[in-house]
């Protein structure tokens, strides 16, 4: 019997360890012997730390592997595979709270050299692991997409319950530093004028520094997952500007939803796009000039659209499982 570590399951954000740690959570255990170990909500976010790393190993005693998808295992469990999403807090420490950047910076190492085997989401990752943690041998597993992302999801149930009248770019983001929201904030001006607004979906996160300067934007704050699928497809475009990426699970799930697609074209972001975006430098000029040569372009954005939903279509869920587990099954 193996066990999977859901505190991220358990938080209500919806961010893409949130996600891996809940689709892991509910597809493993049909693929084999895997208990899902979680704790109290009350414990999904900093005061987890202790149950993960106290708690987490009793529960978890005669599990042949834990595996653990949200970039933190308990270091007193011996056969962990650990899920590292990315390495930004070692690559842009100044991004995140100093308590946050310097446990982590302490913790990864010792994770990484523990752990039975790592297994990250792309390419780019693997590359920055290597180079920022010296691992030699790790697994690329890359994200899914929910079957609920679709051009058919209920748009007009999303606007109604989010208050959007107008047309609207989208953002799925947090409000964090390295999303860089505020490269969003040019193309909102010139847009509102033209009666788009610019919409962004996400929390604040406390070990993230927060972006200011984002009045132009409406942010929608957290949004509710059932209408995450709608507020996709009602979407005229997507944007997403971050600075660094692991991956990039919202930009496939735009595609998904048959929503063209304008991303950065740094770290991770061009890996999974696969060329079925309008990929640009993530500053707001360049963002600005993108949306508004995408929106004032009916052919281009079909012929997106076309090339999104193709790129999407090769994602699912099942498929990160299924590596998971064979990562599993060969440790």
């Amino acid at each position: 019997m193996n066990a999977i570590d859901a505190r991220a399951a358990a938080r209500p954000e919806l961010g893409g360890v949130e996600r891996w740690a809940r689709e892991l959570s509910a597809r493993l255990p049909a693929l084999g012997a895997y208990r899902v170990l979680r704790p109290p909500r009350a414990l999904a976010h900093r005061a987890g730390h202790a149950w993960e790393q106290a708690v987490l190993p009793l529960r978890a005693r005669g599990a042949g592997v834990l595996v653990c998808p949200a970039n933190l295992a308990p270091v007193a469990f011996p056969r962990c595979v650990v899920v590292l999403h990315d390495a930004a807090v070692l690559r842009h420490p100044e991004w995140y709270s100093g308590a946050y950047a310097a446990w982590q910076r302490r913790l990864l190492p010792i994770l990484a050299g523990r752990a039975l085997r790592v297994i990250t989401v792309s390419e780019f990752s693997r590359a920055e692991l290597a180079s920022l943690l010296g691992l030699e041998r790790v697994n690329v597993v890359r994200g899914g997409v929910d079957p609920a992302f679709s051009p058919s999801a209920d748009a007009e149930r999303a606007r109604a319950a989010l208050g959007l009248a107008r047309p609207y770019v989208l953002c799925v983001a947090s409000r964090t530093a390295r999303k860089n929201l505020a490269a969003l904030v040019p193309a909102a001006r010139a847009l509102a004028g033209e009666g788009v607004d610019v919409v962004v979906a996400g929390g604040h996160r406390p070990q993230f520094g927060a972006e200011p300067g984002l009045d132009a934007l409406r942010l929608l704050g957290h949004v509710a997952e059932p209408l995450l699928p709608g507020l996709y497809a009602g979407a005229t475009a997507f944007a997403l500007p971050s600075a660094y990426e692991g991956f990039g699970l919202p930009v496939l799930e735009a595609m998904a939803a048959g929503v063209p697609v304008v991303a950065s074209d740094v770290t991770a972001l061009p890996e999974t796009c696969g060329g079925a975006a309008v990929l640009v430098p993530p500053d707001g000029d360049a963002v600005r000039d993108a949306l508004l040569a995408l929106l004032g372009d009916v052919g281009e954005r079909d012929r997106l659209r076309a090339a999104g939903l193709a790129r999407a279509a090769g994602f699912s869920w099942d498929a990160t499982a299924r590596g998971v587990d064979a990562v599993v099954r060969a440790v």
